[in-house]
């Protein structure tokens, strides 16, 4: 045999071999070690909460430990980056909101794209905001302030935890479908904004419904609307916006898990199975309703909707209200 030949069978082999080994890798069973839940903002917050209830469960039925960490910064950028660019193998998942729409259309720094470089996994959560009015207004409905909004453009005066919270965006949208300007207070944090509200230094805002029942039940806040598109069982007398006539307001915050993008199908239809089977059992639905949340499950490709339909319409609100994070 020449040394041409010796050398080429040699080469024939090793090829063979990588090949092999590569053929076993990419059969190799899922999950085949730890998987990371990127929080990508502090600990206390609604999707850390989600995260660290549904972990535990997760490991147990997948066989692997599962492990949660806070990569907090730039509205959930950060950690969210470091999501989309991890191994797409479903080793890596992202709990987030539907604030990553919005972060990412009010920053010119993200590096990522929410929307083609994420694989939906599924939605665990929703949040309901209630629009609120301090009763000096004499407000009893969103009618009453759409009113007197028209009547008296930028005399009125609404708050959030900050600009670009999800607070802020549900009162752009509706100052924009009802074509209203109210001059916006944005505090640092929920506790500042919420007690000037209580005050009467502002006179309209939103806040979580199950934040607000209680101030409205004791009469020191006047429900005007629910943001979702059904009553919220929390305040059932407490109409939806489209029940009061006003239209395309559904400011529900959702909480979901992604994957990076080109995870295959089999590994994210086998973590909306275990995920999915999570959210649904009663004392998960029950944690998560004392933090405010309504579990809810769905399919990839009901979140994948969700997304399509929410990207584009808070960029409307973001573009038209000029709205920066930067």
């Amino acid at each position: 045999m020449s040394i041409f030949s010796s050398a080429w069978h040699r080469l024939c082999l090793l090829s063979l071999l990588a090949l092999g080994s590569t053929l076993v890798q990419a059969q190799a069973p899922y999950p085949s070690q730890p998987i990371k839940i990127i929080v990508p903002f502090t600990p206390g917050t609604g999707m850390d909460t989600i995260a660290r209830a549904i972990a535990p469960r997760l490991s147990e039925r997948l066989g692997q430990p599962v492990v949660v960490q806070n990569q907090a910064g730039a509205s959930g950028n950060i950690g969210s980056d470091a999501v989309a660019k991890s191994a797409p193998d479903g080793h890596t998942l992202l709990i987030t909101a539907n604030t990553m729409l919005m972060a990412t259309q009010m920053s010119q720094k993200t590096n990522f794209d929410p929307v083609n470089d994420f694989a939906p996994v599924g939605m665990t959560a929703y949040g309901t905001l209630m629009l609120v009015a301090n009763p000096k207004t004499g407000f009893k409905t969103a009618s009453d302030l759409v009113r007197a909004a028209k009547a008296q453009p930028g005399r009125l005066s609404f708050g959030s935890p900050g600009v670009g919270t999800p607070h802020h965006m549900a009162m752009e949208l509706f100052k924009l479908e009802t074509d209203t300007f109210m001059l916006h207070v944005p505090y640092r944090g929920t506790a500042g904004y919420t007690q000037d509200l209580l005050g009467g230094e502002l006179q309209v805002g939103f806040l979580p419904v199950h934040v607000a029942a209680g101030f409205v039940k004791s009469g020191r806040l006047v429900a005007l609307a629910v943001g979702s598109q059904k009553r919220h069982p929390v305040a059932p007398d407490v109409p939806t916006f489209a029940d009061v006539g006003i239209q395309r307001i559904d400011v529900d915050l959702w909480y979901a898990f992604f994957a990076p993008s080109k995870t295959p199908a089999s590994v994210v239809a086998r973590l909306n199975n275990e995920i999915s089977a999570i959210v649904r059992q009663n004392d998960i639905k029950e944690l998560l309703a004392r933090a405010g949340m309504d579990a809810s499950a769905s399919t990839p490709a009901e979140l994948a909707a969700v997304v399509a339909k929410d990207y584009p319409r808070w960029g409307r609100v973001i573009r038209s209200k000029q709205i920066s994070s930067d």
